[in-house]
């Protein structure tokens, strides 16, 4: 909404096919700068490598992450896991030697904003922490459409600079097998309404079933079926019909695309009652100076220009409030029979509850405050502490619950490591 009213912007002749492809990037998750059309870039914003693992040769539409090798890799990576070439001593490939069987796989989320990352830096809005090095990054948190896929909970991969520390799925996956190096897709989008994931997975997903390794999709739209910012806003609201339907087409397309082998993990909507309780009498970044705003202001002000990114939480309304987390809890509930019900070819399926509770007890476990996982500015996303917990928590579930999802531990990891650090890899 905020990129159309720029219209008078991009009515000039020279601007106006620059228009044209930022609103198709931003419609259909895309990277803007992608010279071979492989969805990849070595290009780090607008939908480049934040989201995506890097591109290692953008003039050659066979070479993009998470591919199996091109002849073991003997030539050049074709994979861009960093693993290529012969060994000298006994003539065998590199990828060969470490990758053969030890089953590498991506990772590739399909969410909403919170799976985005969604964060205003809190001392953008913080008087006495405003200085000209405070919005140094300004640039690249809007060219990033305001998300930090870079530390997320699922495909995270850069050491964190938002308020705590970084761990996530991808990571996890890749410590277990480097193999996995760069196999990442963060296809998520910010918006207070309904996504309808089978629409845009058909552009934005880069996975081919017959070239590519098999892929853990994560599918966490955690609140927007049941957030929006209008007046009536359960009548706005996912049903559970709806619902069903919605994520039954996604998973028949994935069921088209996906490399036999792979997993697909449903995740629950949030228990959101947990915003209210914990943050409406604290005080917003904006009121922290002279103690006159708190979130239960904040929240009425954006409700009253309806804007609110969730009406049916940040209310005083309790009545409100429980009833928007009894819908959630049906959706939540549809996800659970699907996985439970549904067979699919290519793919198995699982079903999560998403971690708050379990998130907040290790927080206090760890001297916390609940009110520390939850995005200072905006009072709604989670923080970056609270994804790092997040990722622990799914990771161990997954361990002990589903160890087929995550394969095995490739026994060359350190040989690997000799490997990149040799060549000046990182």
């Amino acid at each position: 909404k905020s990129f159309m009213g720029f219209s008078n912007v991009c009515a000039f002749p020279l601007l106006a096919n620059l228009c044209e492809k930022i609103k198709y990037v931003i419609r259909n998750k895309l990277p803007f700068e992608d010279f071979d059309g492989d969805k990849f870039s070595t290009f780090p914003t607008l939908r480049g490598y934040h989201w995506r693992g890097r591109d290692c040769n953008d003039k050659n539409t066979t070479v993009y992450p998470g591919r199996r090798p091109d002849n073991w890799d003997v030539e050049s990576d074709s994979n861009c896991n960093g693993i290529w070439g012969v060994d000298p001593k006994d003539g065998i490939p590199y990828e060969e030697k470490f990758c053969k069987g030890a089953g590498s796989q991506g990772v590739v989320l399909l969410g909403d904003s919170a799976g985005a990352h969604f964060h205003i830096p809190p001392e953008w809005m913080t008087v006495t922490q405003m200085s000209t090095k405070s919005f140094a990054n300004l640039p690249m948190a809007f060219s990033d459409e305001l998300d930090w896929p870079q530390f997320s909970e699922i495909t995270g991969f850069l050491n964190s600079t938002i308020g705590g520390w970084t761990d996530s799925l991808y990571l996890r996956l890749r410590r277990r097998n480097r193999c996995n190096h760069r196999d990442l897709q963060n296809i998520s989008q910010n918006a207070n309404f309904p996504i309808n994931i089978a629409a845009y997975l058909s552009f934005s997903l880069a996975r081919n079933q017959l070239l590519d390794n098999p892929a853990i999709v994560i599918y966490a739209t955690i609140g927007n079926d049941v957030c929006n910012g209008n007046r009536d806003t359960l009548a706005h609201m996912t049903t559970p019909k709806e619902m069903l339907s919605n994520v039954v087409q996604a998973l028949r397309y994935l069921d088209s695309r996906l490399p036999n082998g792979s997993h697909v993990i449903l995740t629950g909507l949030v228990d959101g009652r947990f915003l209210w309780d914990n943050l409406y009498d604290r005080y917003h970044p904006l009121g922290q100076l002279n103690r006159d705003i708190t979130y239960s202001q904040l929240y009425s002000f954006l409700d009253c220009l309806q804007v609110s990114p969730c009406s049916g939480w940040l209310t005083p309304n309790e009545t409100l409030r429980n009833l928007t987390s009894e819908r959630a809890l049906q959706l939540s509930n549809v996800l659970k029979e699907i996985a439970r019900s549904e067979k699919f070819a290519n793919f198995d399926i699982f079903y999560m509850d998403f971690p708050l509770k379990q998130t907040a007890e290790e927080w206090r476990k760890m001297g916390g405050e609940p009110w520390q996982l939850i995005e200072p500015v905006d009072g709604f996303h989670p923080s970056q502490i609270a994804a790092a917990l997040g990722t622990s928590i799914t990771w161990q579930k997954a361990l002990h619950e589903w160890p087929q999802v995550l394969g095995k531990e490739n026994p060359f990891n350190n040989q690997i490591a000799a490997i990149f650090k040799d060549q000046g890899g990182h």
